[in-house]
């Protein structure tokens, strides 16, 4: 557990069965998804580029769901 909050520190900054936290955390992890995709988009035009590019947003892709969903647990107290 303590390598998530490590990793993912900001989902644990939600308070139990507290709407307005996770609606806060969640529209952090959208919001920067979605700025980094258009600008990951942007770069991967870059031909030589693109292939790192294209490697990192999939890496971002994964690391933004496995926050959401820690965001979802920690809401509903299944984790700590």
């Amino acid at each position: 557990m303590d390598l998530l909050k490590k990793v993912w520190p900001t989902p644990f900054k939600i308070k139990e069965k507290d709407f307005t936290s996770f609606l806060i955390q969640l529209i952090i992890f959208i919001v920067i998804c979605a700025v980094l995709g258009v600008v990951i988009g942007l770069l991967a035009k870059i031909p030589v580029v693109g292939i790192i590019i294209g490697a990192v947003g999939g890496l971002m892709g994964l690391y933004s769901l496995i926050g959401i969903v820690l965001c979802i647990l920690k809401y509903l107290a299944v984790i700590d």
